[in-house]
């Protein structure tokens, strides 16, 4: 969001623009392919929803657990969810303690790839 601060697109404005054609529920990506291509905004709970049969595919039960977690506050709360800074927060709101999440979900560098590549299925399914 910074660059397109910097671009002279303010965070303001484009959740201006995000009320405005009604996609309160979308992320801003959403607003910004709603401006540059005219497409439909994508809610996140659909984007949710969509992404869960190609994460089964992939993830482990712990990891598919964790992440329907993620996803059920990403849909509750917003884009902010997906930040890599939160995961550490994350794994103890959803096990209590930091070392039960990173055990639960194969290691911390596992753990961390897992949060990480999750998100592209997120954005494909939308």
């Amino acid at each position: 969001m910074v660059r397109l601060a910097e671009a002279g697109f303010p965070e303001e404005s484009l959740e201006e623009i995000q009320k405005l054609i009604e996609a309160e529920n979308s992320d801003l990506f959403d607003v910004l392919e709603y401006i540059a291509f005219e497409k439909t905004p994508v809610s996140r709970e659909h984007r949710a929803l969509a992404s869960i049969p190609k994460l089964m595919g992939v993830l482990t039960p712990n990891q598919m657990s964790f992440i329907q977690f993620v996803l059920e506050r990403y849909v509750a709360t917003g884009v902010e969810e997906l930040d890599d800074m939160k995961l550490p927060d994350l794994l103890k709101l959803r096990y209590a303690a930091l070392q039960d999440g990173v055990n639960a979900l194969g290691g911390s560098n596992q753990a961390r790839q897992v949060f990480i590549d999750f998100q592209k299925y997120l954005y494909q399914a939308g």
